[in-house]
């Protein structure tokens, strides 16, 4: 019997694709192994930034309501174990090779991708352990992702912006059509913003979803520290704030709570799986809320590690995402100074993502990432084109969370970003994961 890293090496190897945006593969298989219709609702969650934490929402929000929950996610920062989570717990290494198993002797002479084999065995565990629901979170794209295997009962559209161009398109128009297709005839789209490119209203009008918007169907109001979630059919008041850091997480708790009140509303015409479950779950009100959104976890989204030196950790990937921690770092305020750690992956556009950071980072510690996509720290800094007196340069992670330890003083703060391949080792560096 293979070991979970002997199937994982395997998996790297049995497609020539690492990347391979297509289901006619990988759909026939899920058939076979009789995972295409779910007997438990299935919210799907995607966008270029914020479907990890929309998801992480729905997850805690759901488990208060009384549900039993899977929750699908990617990439893993330390385990591979961390994509696939039961009712907030990663599944042990034996329900994953045993669905490595059932998957290898369904797919006969079928190659499948790496994200292929681990959606397939998050759908195959969650239906072993007979779920509530399920959250599935968008892993590239939409449309041709291998979680739209599956129709979601509520697709969620947490934002649109340029990422994954040689995939999605060069234009957000593009992008935004691609992300829109996990939405579904007759059921809920939930939008996490208004801004977003006309394919994706388009693709609501086309398929005949139910569109929701932020700031049009559903909204929030901060009162201080606490918040008013405003919603399709009910208000909640007084509200504590997520344990999630950052007024973004207002918006990604809100989209949450619209999505989980789309889920009722689909509940009225929707599969009789959506109608017994919403029919039986804890009612959504304060209280119920109030205590799930100081239970929200989610690693490396502006993850702040407290201490002389406070350590923030944020993937912060492409431009976007770096432009939002820009103004959590701002909103947060500096006493000292900031350190960056920071290593991009070849194909992302490192030098958006420090234009983004420019005006928040003071000292830049780049990093050597390895692998394929990786690229040394001295042709990172030929990409951000930092000026040389504010830049160090270290052989991989580990070692610049070293030097930037050693260069801070109480007061600074280090942030780490640019990457799950820099955050993770990050992670282990610190040794809080």
């Amino acid at each position: 019997m293979r070991t979970l890293a002997e199937w994982l090496t395997l998996q790297e190897s049995v497609h020539p694709k690492t990347i391979d945006m297509d289901l006619t593969r990988v759909a026939p298989v899920a058939r076979a192994l009789g995972i295409t219709a779910p007997a438990f609702p299935v919210i799907t969650v995607g966008g270029t930034n914020g479907k990890g934490s929309v998801a992480a929402h729905l997850e805690a929000l759901l488990r208060a309501r009384g549900a039993s929950t899977g929750m699908f996610t990617s990439p893993h920062f330390v385990r591979y174990n961390e994509r696939i989570r039961v009712d907030g717990v990663e599944v042990d290494d034996a329900q994953l090779i045993e669905a490595f198993e059932r998957i290898e002797a369904a797919r006969g002479a079928i190659t499948l991708s790496f994200f292929e084999y681990n959606t397939l065995a998050a759908l195959l565990v969650f239906a072993a352990r007979a779920v509530d629901v399920a959250v599935l979170e968008v892993g590239l794209g939409g449309r041709l992702d291998a979680t739209n295997l599956v129709a979601a009962d509520v697709a969620v559209l947490a934002s649109v912006g340029f990422d994954h161009r040689d995939w999605l398109g060069d234009t957000l128009e593009l992008i935004g059509a691609e992300k829109a297709g996990i939405f579904r005839a007759g059921r809920p789209a939930v939008l996490g913003t208004p801004d977003m490119p006309a394919s994706v209203y388009d693709a609501i009008r086309t398929v005949g979803a139910q569109g929701y918007v932020a700031e049009r169907d559903f909204s929030w109001r901060m009162n201080g520290k606490r918040w008013d979630y405003l919603g399709l059919n009910r208000s909640l008041r007084d509200l504590p704030s997520s344990a999630l850091a950052g007024s973004i997480q207002y918006r990604n708790a809100a989209t949450a709570l619209a999505s989980l009140e789309a889920l009722e509303v689909a509940g009225g015409t929707g599969r009789p799986a959506v109608r017994t479950l919403t029919g039986r779950l804890k009612p959504l009100d304060v209280a119920c809320v109030s205590s799930a959104l100081p239970a929200v976890r989610l690693a490396g989204r502006f993850q702040v590690v407290p201490g002389e030196v406070e350590w923030i950790l944020d993937i912060a990937h492409n431009e976007p995402a770096a432009r939002v921690l820009a103004a959590q770092l701002r909103e947060r305020g500096a006493r000292g100074t900031t350190y960056a750690v920071i290593g991009v992956l070849a194909d992302k556009d490192a030098a958006a993502i420090a234009a983004a950071l420019a005006d928040v980072i003071d000292r830049w510690v780049l990093c050597a990432l390895p692998g394929p996509r990786g690229c040394s720290a001295e042709e990172l800094a030929q990409r951000l084109k930092r000026p040389a007196a504010a830049v160090t340069l270290a052989p991989d992670v580990a070692s610049g969370c070293a030097q930037a330890r050693s260069m801070s003083r109480p007061g600074d703060r280090v942030v780490v970003c640019g990457s799950v391949h820099t955050v993770g080792p990050a992670l282990e560096w610190l040794r809080i994961y």
